[in-house]
């Protein structure tokens, strides 16, 4: 789709990122998805790449690139194939998890944590949502009491992204009448994995359950101050909704795309799809709503760049765009007709992947909701 947003830099560098997708996703997307599992192999070959831990400074092995045009360039690199699971797991890592440790990591933990997450050793997963608090997380139970030289753990959480494979775990707890965050690692004794959960979409992509009975973790694994954790979380939910709002729109140009090409080719009484009138305004509509979304899309990018995307021009980003591509695949299904509902269709699998982007990050009528205070205020 045509854009102003990159410059030659950055298409030298899709044309790496799409090297890598040629070569290590297309072929395994579907054994991805029977394993319901993505290889650590191919988290290892993106590192080696050079597509990993972009923002990482260079004292702790990465390049320390925090030019987000070129995040941006992996998702739509990834979208253009329907790799919705990998997506999931790199923007796991490289939004979510990365951010906080850049942001609050001491320098010991930077030197500890940081360079596997641009080699592809390290995998991280956070630990937010629970069996009973999901987008109000003031409801958690977990909590974390002090111990000695160190903290005590207890509960439980759900729908954790990459938590099968996860190195390390950013945990949100309760501490008293406040909450903070804790780094558990991989292997410490009484943080336990429940089973692997089995999602509509998504199949690729590990969700898991969590359990941390009594789990001692050092004073060095608290992530920032005590008490801090709600003010972490709001700090960071601009570039997570963001990454959202950029792999939905993503997926719409993707499936937009494919949509079109199909109709090109199919025929129906002895005319191409694309030759009848309500198709045809279909796409049209859809692709103009695609083109202005993506005129917002990279203005955010730009002000994530520039330090002054705001919460609320975040959350306006992901309820519009994963809307949108909602829009946008339903009606690429509808049109590619029954095959639309086959998996070995791209436009379905994206289907049945894309439904949880309204709910996850926020559900979409908390982001109005957002949007709406900030406007009537």
């Amino acid at each position: 789709m045509e854009s102003d947003l990159f410059e030659a830099d950055h298409e030298e560098f899709r044309g790496i990122v799409r090297e890598f997708v040629s070569r290590e996703v297309e072929p395994n997307l579907e054994r991805w998805d029977e394993q319901r599992e993505i290889d650590r192999d191919t988290w290892l070959a993106a590192g080696r790449q050079g597509l990993l831990g972009l923002a990482v400074p260079e004292e702790f092995g990465g390049p320390g690139e925090t030019d987000y045009r070129y995040r941006m360039i992996l998702q739509l690199e990834i979208a253009r194939v329907g790799a919705s699971s990998l997506q999931s797991g790199f923007s796991t890592n490289d939004d979510i998890v990365l951010n906080y440790l850049l942001r609050h990591a001491t320098p010991e933990q930077s030197k500890r944590w940081l360079p596997g997450f641009v080699t592809g050793e390290t995998i991280g997963a956070i630990a937010m949502t629970e069996p009973g608090a999901g987008s109000d997380l003031r409801g958690i139970t977990t909590s974390a009491v002090p111990d000695g030289d160190g903290w005590l753990i207890s509960g439980s959480k759900t729908f954790i992204t990459s938590g099968i494979l996860a190195d390390l775990v950013i945990v949100f707890t309760r501490t008293g009448d406040s909450f903070s965050l804790f780094v558990v690692e991989d292997g410490t004794p009484g943080f336990t994995r429940g089973r692997k959960l089995d999602k509509v979409g998504l199949r690729a992509q590990d969700t898991a359950e969590l359990s941390f009975d009594q789990v001692h973790v050092p004073a060095e694994n608290l992530l920032g101050e005590v008490g801090q954790g709600l003010a972490y979380l709001k700090q960071s939910l601009p570039l997570e909704r963001l990454g959202i709002a950029i792999a939905g729109q993503a997926s719409a140009e993707a499936v937009l795309c494919w949509t079109v090409d199909y109709v090109k080719e199919r025929t129906a009484f002895g005319r191409r799809i694309a030759d009848f009138q309500v198709p045809a305004h279909k796409l049209a509509h859809l692709r103009t709503a695609v083109e202005v979304s993506r005129a917002y899309i990279d203005r955010c990018v730009r002000e994530w760049n520039a330090g002054t995307l705001t919460p609320v021009d975040a959350a306006k980003a992901k309820a519009w765009a994963t809307d949108l591509q909602h829009e946008v695949i339903d009606a690429g299904v509808q049109l590619h007709g029954g095959y639309g509902y086959m998996l070995e269709y791209p436009v379905a699998r994206a289907y049945i992947d894309a439904r949880v982007q309204r709910i996850y990050g926020g559900a979409n009528e908390i982001m109005t909701d957002i949007v709406a205070k900030d406007l009537l205020r």
